[in-house]
């Protein structure tokens, strides 16, 4: 039996240049990957959000990018701006179909990590 789950993560940018944003969102992408033991074949669709702050590339472009994500429904929006968020963030949900007995690891990475300390290791 197979039930639906959402994997989150975030990941953090120094600046907002292409290549960083290619980085940064491909590490992330393979880190939760590698610690859900995933098959790119059991995911619904991918969520994703950046903060307004980054300008030069859209996050989506970027993961499909990787080549893991060819047959992959992505979405990419803009965070609302809210005082005092963390600037040059990334965040990325994955929904995916998997048995109920696997657990799901949640990923942050960089300063992202200070979002979820409880979820971050």
């Amino acid at each position: 039996m197979r039930n639906i789950f959402a994997i989150r993560g975030a990941v953090s940018v120094d600046i907002d240049s292409p290549v960083m944003i290619d980085s940064a969102v491909g590490e992330l992408f393979g880190a939760i990957l590698e610690r859900n033991a995933l098959d790119p074949a059991d995911i619904s669709h991918i969520i994703l959000s950046q903060t307004g702050d980054i300008k030069t590339k859209n996050a989506a472009t970027s993961l499909r990018k990787t080549g893991l994500c060819d047959d992959i429904p992505l979405f990419c929006v803009q965070e609302a701006e809210i005082t005092g968020m963390m600037d040059h963030l990334i965040r990325m949900m994955v929904v995916v179909g998997r048995p109920q007995e696997r657990a799901v690891e949640h990923v942050y990475l960089g300063r992202a990590a200070g979002l979820r300390p409880d979820l971050s290791r």
